[in-house]
């Protein structure tokens, strides 16, 4: 048996993100297809159709934009099968439209509708991941911190890593973790195989890790692999709703009981750490500062 930890982030554009997240879903491999299929049956249930193959991109700032929200907020809630067909009839018309002016004669009851569905779309998914025991892991940067100026491992990866060692050595037996990522430009994977072998190869911690971890990654295309799109969206949701220890920028409060639902994802464990006996470790890690020791 083996967890796949997929990978991906939000909030690295420099934009108006409070935090900078790092964040990965571990998914058991033999309830990986399970949970694929639920998602897929979740997006016919609420937009009438399967999207995530062009129709609508599943991406946290696609779905959870505050546009969203106010256009969902236009009329009152709608029963699920009014708003599915609503919404299917939304993006039929929005498709057929492309490269036309006049936006295809979209109602405003249509647009509510798909607003709607993507919440409650939203919400479904974070309800699959808690059934099938998925893991939420995370580096949470905060915007203002300091970036290291050499060619390691970044600080985030590292305690994104930790974070899925100890998860995984909790476990009964020896399971291994594969870290999948969505795939960056080709130069920029290449960067990143080079640092992770040789945090994993050269450093006493990656060292330790690897005995669980396997140390090169894969990559793929977000687009056509639905758990790096659900990461993407949890990852969105801890930039712009969880808030969590020492997170103190302002949070956008409609997110609230999405951004609960994640917090419940996490992992907690208990380890012996600078002398502490029972010290409790959450999966998500604060980081005010991404420079090595040596730099600082």
């Amino acid at each position: 048996m083996s967890y796949l930890l997929f990978i991906d982030e939000s909030g690295h554009d420099r934009g108006e993100s409070p935090y900078e997240v790092l964040a990965g879903i571990g998914i058991e491999d033999r309830d990986l297809w399970s949970l694929t299929c639920q998602i897929h049956d979740a997006e016919v249930s609420f937009f009438g159709q399967r999207v995530s193959g062009g129709l609508l991109e599943l991406k946290g700032k696609k779905l959870l934009k505050n546009k969203t929200f106010r256009l969902a907020d236009q009329l009152h809630p709608m029963e699920s099968l009014q708003r599915s067909a609503l919404a299917k009839s939304c993006l039929d018309k929005g498709r057929s439209a492309q490269g036309r002016p006049g936006g295809g004669g979209v109602t405003r009851e249509e647009l509510t509708a798909l607003a709607q569905a993507k919440i409650a779309f939203v919400r479904q998914l974070l309800d699959i991941c808690a059934r099938f025991r998925v893991k939420a892991f995370a580096s949470i940067v905060d915007r203002d911190a300091l970036k290291p100026d050499s060619n390691v491992l970044r600080k985030d990866y590292s305690f994104l890593f930790e974070r899925f060692y100890y998860f995984l050595d909790d476990l009964p037996g020896q399971q291994q973790g594969l870290v999948v990522f969505d795939e960056l430009e080709r130069s920029q994977c290449h960067i990143l195989i080079d640092q992770m072998s040789k945090y994993f190869r050269e450093t006493a911690n990656g060292q330790t890790r690897s005995a669980l971890i396997y140390p090169e990654p894969f990559f793929v295309h977000s687009h056509l692999t639905t758990a790096i799109q659900l990461a993407d969206i949890i990852a969105y949701l801890i930039v712009w709703g969880v808030r969590v220890g020492n997170m103190t920028r302002p949070a956008r409060s409609e997110l609230g009981d999405l951004a609960e639902k994640v917090r419940g994802l996490r992992y907690r464990t208990i380890r012996d750490r600078q002398g502490i006996e029972n010290f409790v470790i959450w999966s998500f890690a604060l980081i005010d500062d991404l420079r090595s020791r040596r730099e600082q």
